[in-house]
């Protein structure tokens, strides 16, 4: 009998720590596992019996990456059960510190850490002496992003200025229209990173899962909307019926829950090739013409296209924040950002957004004091990995019948993983 055993410990250029484990014997892959080794971090249990008003500012803290989404998602929640209807205003406001995360984000994955795959390279540092301009641009990029959540949300990361009801600060119409200004400067490089990430080779694949994103009619939505969508099924969902739709389940080899559709029992990925896939007509003009220059429109169900997907909404997410800037510094939204007043009661509620890396639900149970019952937290990540499996699985396969040796089926499975861009912290939650 040969058997090959492909071992990666702590799985290099993620957020958070995980291994590979992967068994090929007599030609067949026998084991394939993505395995999170972080412990348990209790936030759900965390915020129980804590008042509404806490309970945002400890969920940020899932995240350092996805704080912005963390805090909106809760407030979402809140909101559903004390039944808050905030402004226009508000919405463009919370718009803008979901976007800034994706900046942050989107630029720090493909750059930092997809980037090295497809260059030679095991880590960004020597992108930093073969192309210091790119990689300046790059985390430029990231710094408008981290500009924009401090400016909308009081600062980069784990935001105070957003609370039930609205904002408790606002910036000038001065520093709208420079953000924007800052928004056009940067579009130029986003198109080309399009471009760059476009030429990069990848291995054809097709999930074999489904797709999940949030969806509303003629918008392209991060927080702004309640149904979710599973793309290849083709149905849709009231985000308040998540636990009736996806089902958690515990697998020995990690730490995480993983989650499948209910309806089906399918996998499925939520990322931004899933976004854009649920949502292609509504992307910028300058972004869905940058996409399908690049080749990615829908039905595209390659994992590694999610880095192009990601790219793709760099430049969308600029426009968008463009106009939305220009439209608060013209006071173009009704309603203002002060928090909208409200009374605290009892009930259940669920917050959805898109986080940059998927779709995220908070689920939250309140006593008529608005102190907190029982909370439940469905990262993207955690979504996302059993899907990540059987890619995993897939791949090698593949590359096993086309006679690839061990070391390159190790490197693919690597750039996969790295292609969902995972947070392993997040899924411990």
């Amino acid at each position: 009998m040969t058997a090959t055993c492909i071992s990666v410990d702590h799985v290099a250029r993620v957020e958070g720590h995980g291994d590979i484990r992967v068994v090929i014997e007599n030609g067949e892959v026998t084991t394939c596992e993505m395995a999170v080794v972080e412990p348990a971090r209790l936030f759900e249990s965390m915020v129980v019996g804590r008042s509404f008003e806490e309970v945002p500012y400890i969920a940020s803290r899932v995240c350092g990456i996805c704080s912005a989404s963390h805090v909106v998602t809760d407030i979402r929640a809140i909101e559903a059960v004390f039944g808050v209807a905030v402004t226009d205003r508000t919405e463009a406001l919370r718009e803008l510190l979901v976007y800034g995360s994706y900046l942050q984000n989107h630029a720090t994955h493909l750059f930092v850490f997809a980037a090295p795959d497809f260059l030679g390279h095991k880590s960004v540092f020597p992108l930093a002496d073969t192309n210091p301009d790119l990689l300046e641009r790059a985390l430029g990029l990231k710094a408008l992003g981290n500009e924009l959540c401090t400016l909308v949300g009081g600062r980069s990361i784990h935001p105070i200025t957003a609370v039930v009801g609205g904002f408790t600060h606002e910036i000038e119409a001065a520093e709208y229209r420079r953000l924007a200004e800052a928004m056009d400067a940067s579009r130029a490089f986003a198109l080309a990173s399009v471009d760059l990430f476009r030429d990069f080779d990848t291995i054809a694949l097709e999930t074999a899962g489904d797709m999940l994103a949030m969806v509303a009619p003629g918008a392209y939505p991060v927080c702004t909307s309640d149904t979710a969508c599973f793309v290849r099924a083709g149905y849709e969902f009231a985000a308040a019926a998540v636990e009736e739709e996806i089902e958690e389940y515990p697998q020995g080899s990690s730490a995480a829950f993983l989650a499948r559709a209910r309806r089906t029992g399918a996998p499925y990925m939520t990322a931004a090739l899933a976004r854009v896939n649920a949502s292609w007509d509504a992307l910028c003009k300058d972004a869905r013409y940058a996409a399908a220059k690049a080749g990615l429109r829908p039905p595209e169900y390659n994992p590694f296209a999610n880095n192009i997907a990601q790219a793709v909404e760099l430049v969308d997410v600029l426009d968008r924040c463009a106009a939305l800037c220009r439209r608060l510094a013209d006071d173009e939204f009704s309603g203002t950002s002060a928090p909208v007043p409200f009374a605290a009661r009892a009930g259940v509620g669920t917050g959805f957004t898109e986080a940059p890396r998927g779709a995220l639900f908070h689920r939250l149970e309140l006593d008529g004091d608005g102190r907190v019952r029982r909370a439940s937290i469905l990262t993207p990540t955690a979504q996302n990995i059993a899907n990540l499996e059987a890619d995993m699985r897939q791949l090698a396969e593949k590359m096993v019948g086309e006679g690839y040796d061990g070391a390159l089926i190790r490197l693919e499975i690597e750039k996969l993983v790295r292609a969902y861009d995972p947070c392993l912290s997040c899924s411990v939650h």
